[in-house]
């Protein structure tokens, strides 16, 4: 097989049980093998599929202070955003935590459970590809640690309350989680026999350069409204108190809650703005065909791929505090500008990480890896 990273040919050995096979030059896992790992993603993915049906008819958080009470369910929560004219924002917490982790689990049942009946099921490699591109916009995980921080910001200032749903949601984030550890593209193109892509694709530096430096100038430019504008605005008996994502994070600080504050600032203004800078340089390396530090370079690629996602803990916390926190005069939270302008960035961030050609830090010009080696 041809690695995914580096585009280096390698032959693949008969692996044991949790053996993983890694590509000799750049160090990218090729594959892992589980035994039994079929039955195991067949129950795993049932059982989280059950655990996100049942997150949805009841109560996911309440909100209660002089006198007052709110609670949510999850598809209420994207309706009040919808009514507070922030659909785009609906949308976008709808698909990252409920269609695409639903999809992927769907993809799964359909793909094993027609398998362990002695069945190919239709357009199998179709389905593998689709999978696996849609994989990394599920958010479920960050998502419910967006509901954890979300909780701690109002729980001086209110009674919260956790419904059956959040519990349900809980045990389905774990599911998947343990789910996904046992997908492994290969071994799934391997027991449907079908052809594994060997052929070498053609680099076309050019193209990709350009996407991503387009990229990553828009992400510059929603950047600035991002931590300019207020992310969202609080209402206590009138009063209006516009919060941005800095200020945010200095009011977690100054309530205590310093582990909170130092993920929030990682996540909403460290993060983007290391994976902005990380980029350029990567592409700016290979656009200047560069052929050095190879190993640091694609490490740096693979940091910018892992935590790209995990800066929209921010905006679906201002989701879950507009959806929650709806007492009129007493206390409301409404969103701001900047929380459209932030999803756009993560959003374009993770966009420019995969426009950019990882083969292109390994990509001589004018020469064709042909080399071979076992792993």
């Amino acid at each position: 097989m041809l690695c995914h990273e580096c585009h280096y040919r390698v032959t693949l050995p008969v692996l044991t049980h949790k053996q993983a096979a890694v590509c000799p030059r750049c160090g990218f896992q090729l594959t892992v093998y589980h035994h039994n790992a079929r039955q195991r993603i067949l129950a795993l993915a049932t059982t989280s599929l059950i655990f996100l049906l049942a997150s949805l008819p009841f109560e996911f958080l309440s909100f209660s202070t002089s006198g007052q009470y709110q609670s949510i369910d999850i598809l209420g929560s994207l309706w009040i955003l919808v009514e507070k004219d922030y659909a785009l924002l609906a949308v976008v917490q709808a698909i990252a935590v409920l269609i695409l982790p639903a999809f992927v689990l769907i993809s799964l049942l359909y793909l094993l459970v027609p398998l362990s009946l002695g069945v190919r099921p239709a357009k199998a490699q179709l389905v593998i590809k689709t999978l696996f591109k849609l994989l990394p916009w599920t958010m479920a995980e960050i998502f419910l640690i967006g509901v954890l921080v979300s909780l701690i910001k109002i729980v001086s200032m209110a009674d919260v309350g956790l419904g059956l749903s959040f519990y349900a949601y809980l045990f389905f984030t774990i599911s998947m989680t343990i789910t996904l550890l046992y997908v492994d593209k290969f071994q799934l193109e391997k027991w449907f026999e079908s052809e594994i892509e060997e052929q070498h694709i053609p680099i076309n530096p050019s193209h990709s350069i350009q996407t991503t430096w387009a990229l990553l100038f828009t992400s510059v430019l929603l950047y600035i409204p991002a931590n300019i504008l207020p992310i969202m605005h609080t209402y206590v008996l009138g009063s209006e108190e516009p919060s941005t994502i800095l200020g945010g994070v200095i009011l977690l600080w100054k309530m205590g809650s310093y582990p909170i504050a130092v993920i929030i600032f990682i996540a909403s203004v460290f993060v983007p703005v290391a994976k902005i800078v990380i980029l350029c340089w990567l592409n700016y390396s290979v656009q200047a065909k560069q052929i050095h530090a190879n190993n640091e370079r694609i490490f740096w690629y693979r940091f910018t791929e892992f935590v790209g996602r995990w800066s929209m803990i921010d905006v679906f916390v201002v989701a879950v505090l507009v959806s929650l926190i709806q007492l009129g005069n007493i206390m409301s939270v409404l969103p701001g500008h900047a929380a459209l302008a932030f999803c756009g960035v993560v959003i374009c961030t993770m966009l420019a990480a995969m426009s950019f050609d990882s083969r292109l830090i390994w990509h001589k010009p004018g020469k064709l890896d042909k080399g071979e080696n076992t792993v």
